[in-house]
């Protein structure tokens, strides 16, 4: 009996988070149905004049601001419903296809964003009750720490290999993999001031150098009239600058010293 009782419970406790999601998608679906999403998609669009950099801005912001307060699945739902197709619709209109996962994953990462972003921030309340710290702080601290992956959303609409797009062969698969791996160590290393040891400034745009070659081949490729076929062939320029990078800071460490530790 007490074993009935306790699943009894568990089970309410595990309904809250769908019933939270349920009652999202009725409200989402109401508001859909009376015109919200396209009036949204007009917003966008007019504040963007037309500017896809802009535009996805926008769209960041507003999925931000839709986001807050919402459980993860209802979070999805509503950025599904409500800013992923003002990327994809804006975006076909200016002649710039937006591959339908690529916006879906852009709305929701910003939208997962909000549980740490002031004032609402859910997962910053939670912290700072464990921490016993101030939740503001906390919340713009950790969103702080967020922001510096703002980048790879981004990089999800403009290479869509990143999401393994019409990619056909694991070893091509995993070589994206591992090399998306190491331009967001390097994004990483760049935005803290920290590789092996602390950087040097001329060092940081070097980083950020690595990470948009590891992140976008084929711009790079264009920019150097290279074959789009023959993007990949830009990841040996990557590994070597940051095999260079990496020499350059170990020497710099005193020999039989180990790297000191940021905190």
């Amino acid at each position: 009996i007490v074993d009935i009782f306790s699943a009894f419970a568990a089970g309410g406790r595990n309904m809250v988070a769908v019933a939270l999601a349920t009652a999202a998608a009725g409200i989402i679906v109401g508001v859909v149905a009376m015109g919200l999403g396209g009036l949204i998609t007009q917003i966008i669009d007019t504040i963007s004049g037309g500017n896809i950099y802009i535009m996805l801005i926008v769209t960041a912001i507003a999925s931000l601001i839709i986001g807050m307060g919402l459980p993860t699945t209802a979070t999805y739902i509503v950025m599904a419903s409500l800013t992923a197709p003002a990327i994809v619709t804006i975006g076909a209109s200016y002649g710039f296809i937006v591959p339908l996962m690529a916006a879906h994953l852009f709305c929701f990462y910003f939208g997962i964003l909000a549980d740490d972003t002031p004032p609402v921030g859910l997962a910053a309340y939670a912290a700072a009750a464990i921490a016993k710290s101030d939740p503001i702080p906390t919340g713009i601290q950790g969103f702080m720490y967020d922001i510096r992956t703002a980048i790879l959303p981004f990089m999800f609409i403009f290479n869509s290999d990143l999401i393994l797009h019409n990619i056909n062969s694991w070893p091509q698969g995993l070589l994206i993999f591992a090399m998306t791996c190491i331009g967001n160590f390097a994004f990483a290393s760049a935005t803290q001031g920290w590789f092996i040891t602390k950087n040097k400034i001329w060092e940081i745009p070097l980083l950020l150098g690595v990470t948009l070659i590891m992140m976008r081949p084929d711009f790079i490729a264009q920019l150097i009239h290279v074959p789009h076929s023959q993007r990949y062939w830009m990841y040996p320029v990557g590994l070597a600058l940051w095999g260079f990078i990496y020499l350059i800071q170990r020497f710099r460490i005193p020999k039989g010293a180990a790297a000191p530790v940021s905190a």
